[in-house]
């Protein structure tokens, strides 16, 4: 049976990190790292949680040579360095927290039904998700049991599993354009398989460019990029075009580029521009004088918190048999929690057992 020694050393070497360069990210000095790991001396606590994070391990594992069972999984939107190389997100430490927060929330839902396996196909889903999917991505994958939550408080996007329950979290910043790609981009993770994409993972290239291309071939497939007339095309078409796909400009250009589509000179200008300035500038229905502005309105939309209602609801239901408070609701609906009137609740009933140990889940 392996030691904790040994889950460090075998981590470390699959990590690339030689053993100063941890001991320099800990308390301990190189001959006390190198004792430890002979299994020579213990590892306090403190020694284990600073190895943990160097290694970006779970400490759960390193103690007990098991993965940590109510541990939260997720795969991560990343930002990519040209120059080094490598994959970072930026946000996690401080979206962590979140994390577990929306993991809670659906733990203390009550007993969640598994979602169905999705198709790994973008094709199959476009048809499964209908014409204009984009104006109601939400809504239409909480019909097929994938779970969206928007909230500002995160800083990218990501998707995890929560008892079954396919989940995806991204950040509300109005920004509908890169929150429908963030979305797509989350729900191949989903539907491919992948979990757990942390920057230091050997697969994390394989599953972002997997990802991506998933993404683009659902809100851009191929059939559509070739069927539209590039060279001839006028501007006010191409707004249409950004507003019916509900992407942006860049997307657009990088996906002309992976498809050898050379579009005209007048296109590949517009192109060049911010997506919002391409709508107001072509788009005929962003200049009508009357009716409400329908950018602004999709800009409020992405900005909106958003749980789904089955979760709202069983909140509610919870709340109102006392077995929950009604923290986590008003936590949800972005309310302060002694303003959300709810109907008066039973007396709290105690919870033990497994019951107990299911919610901390």
């Amino acid at each position: 049976m392996s030691s904790i020694g040994d889950r460090v050393i075998a981590v470390m070497r699959k990590r690339g990190m030689a053993q100063k360069t941890l001991a320099e990210h800990t308390q301990m000095t190189p001959d006390a790292m190198s004792r430890a790991l002979r299994g020579q001396r213990g590892f306090a606590a403190v020694e284990l949680a600073d190895i943990a994070r160097a290694l970006d391990e779970d400490v759960y594992y390193l103690i007990t040579g098991e993965l940590d069972p109510v541990r939260l999984n997720f795969a991560a939107r990343h930002r990519f360095d040209h120059e080094t190389k490598t994959r970072s997100v930026d946000g996690l430490e401080e979206d962590r927290d979140v994390l577990i927060k929306i993991q809670t929330a659906f733990n203390l839902a009550g007993e969640l039904s598994a979602t169905s396996k999705l198709p790994a196909d973008p094709a199959k889903f476009r048809e499964i998700l209908g014409p204009g999917f984009v104006e109601r991505f939400a809504d239409k994958l909480e019909v097929l049991g994938v779970d969206v939550v928007v909230l500002s408080e995160l800083t990218t996007a990501y998707s995890f599993t929560v008892t079954g329950r396919k989940v995806i979290a991204v950040n509300g910043s109005g920004n509908w354009f890169n929150e429908n790609w963030s979305i797509a981009h989350e729900l191949a993770h989903h539907a491919l398989g992948h979990e757990d994409v942390r920057p230091c993972s050997d697969k994390v290239d394989v599953f972002e460019a997997k990802a991506n291309n998933f993404a683009a071939q659902l809100l851009l497939p191929e059939e559509s990029m070739r069927a539209f007339d590039w060279q001839s095309t006028l501007c006010n078409d191409l707004a249409d075009f950004l507003w019916e796909s509900g992407v942006s400009t860049g997307t657009v250009k990088a996906r002309l580029n992976k498809l050898g589509i050379v579009p005209s000179h007048e296109i590949s200008a517009a192109l060049e521009l911010k997506t919002q300035g391409v709508l107001r500038k072509y788009w005929s229905k962003s200049r009508h004088v009357q009716g409400p502005d329908k950018i602004t309105d999709r800009m409020a939309r992405a900005s909106a918190r958003c749980f789904p209602t089955w979760l709202r609801s069983a909140h509610l239901q919870r709340i109102e048999s006392g077995k929950l408070n009604k923290s986590y609701l008003a936590w949800m609906l972005g309310t302060d929690e002694a303003e959300l009137e709810v109907p008066d609740p039973a007396p709290m009933t105690p919870i033990e057992g497994d019951e107990l140990l299911s919610l901390l889940r």
